[in-house]
């Protein structure tokens, strides 16, 4: 991109901010999300970021990148890997953007040992509240904005540029498939994994995992290699996360990927969702473009199925009752693991769900509360968790309050010391979101940074869908 025209959308942004009437919220103008929570309509201009969606410059001897903060990791990950590095953290759809994942948190199969994109981050330019670009950083003295920002969905300001550290890749990745025939026992080999690094004597640079039922569930163990040699394509006919599965427990089933393939593995099929569209119907899969299967198009059909209630009208002419969407990214204590899976699987009709440990990176930044680095989300340093995904939707149950089953969720992995990613629907009541979500923190950060309101609270946005 290069920093005149970084210049340029950056002016471009400011623009459009003085545009917008004073009294009314600020808001993006981008016409897509990966956000799952319906919001109201904005009947002002937003915010043009049209400008901001390239990587500005790659250091590759220091393995830094410059990044304007609209750049999706697609763009982001083709900047990086020539030089034979990537981003410590890349989330596994194409169009997540890294401003996105630092302000609505993001993690991948490297999180047990790189932590979260936010922990990744130098420094920050940001759009404030007051129509101001300020140089964010863990020592600078808007430090309280540089750990305040992760989690905060655009309600403290949006970043304008990001610099990121990289690491360096090899051209592949060969993975390693462990069956287990329960939770428990994956929950303890996974715990290992995150302290040995490694497992039989192999290194293990990648790691997430696959619950089918509560007797089959996976994990993936990836190796970083420079062997050349044959790799799989999970890109066309294929199907990625079917290909996890096998019947033998005791030997594990191998596979291997470029090292590009590898992150995008989870795309081509937005993990397993692309199932509710026929997409994995084989003969509806040969006939589908190639170029269309990837998570963005199925969002498109999403966006038509929200806007016409697609879903809910065919099942009322099969006599079935509409449907409750279960979008969710949780995180519990790895002790808790199989303890939430077995409620849940008991609980809530989804299959399969997601597994990624994760730890905060350290050291710690300077500057840093030992006790909670990041004020917004409440993650403990030196202490393993694990995000549990799962996306799909269950049936309504007449009688019964919006959100039933989210709501189960909610209070089960409040029980378990767990939360919640806020890019999805969420019910807590406004105490206990204060709890979980920052409280007087946020307000301080809000009152500095944003003292006329000119941004959604976060409350406002995540929970009434305002």
């Amino acid at each position: 991109m290069g920093w005149d025209a970084f210049a340029a959308g950056v002016e471009t942004l400011l623009a459009s901010y003085r545009a917008i009437p004073s009294h009314a919220r600020v808001r993006l103008a981008k016409k897509t999300s990966n956000l799952f929570r319906r919001r109201a309509k904005n009947p002002y201009p937003g915010l043009d970021v049209s400008g901001l969606d390239r990587v500005i410059e790659v250091d590759a001897d220091a393995m830094t990148a410059d990044v304007a903060g609209m750049c999706t990791y697609e763009h982001l990950v083709d900047a990086t890997l020539p030089y034979g590095l990537a981003p410590l953290v890349v989330p596994q759809l194409k169009t997540i953007t890294l401003g996105g994942a630092v302000t609505g948190l993001g993690i991948e199969s490297t999180s047990f040992r790189n932590g979260l994109p936010h922990e990744t981050v130098r420094e920050m330019d940001v759009l404030t509240g007051a129509g101001e670009i300020v140089t964010v950083s863990p020592t600078n003295e808007r430090s309280d904005l540089f750990f305040g920002f992760p989690n905060s969905y655009g309600t403290l300001g949006y970043s304008t540029r990001l610099k990121i550290e990289l690491e360096k890749v090899d051209p592949f990745v060969e993975l390693r498939h462990l069956r287990f025939d329960d939770v428990a026992t994956l929950q303890e080999t996974m715990d290992r994994i995150v302290t040995d690094r490694s497992h039989d004597g192999e290194v293990v640079d990648y790691l997430d995992g696959v619950v089918f039922s509560a007797t089959e569930s996976y994990l993936t163990l990836g190796r970083r290699s420079a062997e050349p040699g044959p790799v799989s394509d999970y890109t066309g006919t294929d199907i990625f996360y079917r290909s996890i599965q096998h019947p033998a427990a005791s030997t594990p089933k191998r596979d291997r990927l470029t090292i590009h393939d590898y992150l995008w593995r989870w795309d081509t099929d937005w993990f397993w969702c692309s199932r509710a569209f026929g997409a994995q119907n084989p003969k509806i899969r040969r006939l589908w473009p190639k170029r269309l299967l990837r998570s963005s198009f199925y969002w498109k059909l999403i966006a038509l199925d929200h806007r016409f209630d697609i879903a809910d009208r065919l099942n009322a002419r099969k006599g079935e009752p509409p449907n409750e969407r279960v979008v969710q990214d949780i995180e519990v204590p790895i002790e808790r693991t199989a303890e939430f899976i077995a409620w849940f699987l008991e609980n809530i009709p989804i299959e399969p769900i997601w597994l990624c440990p994760l730890r905060l990176h350290e050291p710690l930044p300077t500057g840093a509360d030992p006790s909670r680095p990041w004020p917004l989300y409440p993650l403990a340093p030196r202490h393993t968790y694990v995000n549990v995904g799962f996306w799909s939707a269950v049936p309504k149950i007449e009688g019964e309050p919006e959100g039933r089953a989210n709501r189960l969720i909610e209070r089960k992995v409040s029980e378990l010391d767990g939360h919640k990613s806020l890019y999805s629907d969420s019910f807590y009541d406004e105490a206990e979101f204060d709890e979980l979500y920052g409280g007087e923190s946020y307000r301080l950060l809000r009152k500095h940074h944003d003292p006329g309101s000119r941004f959604l609270d976060l409350y406002a946005k995540a929970v009434k869908r305002q």
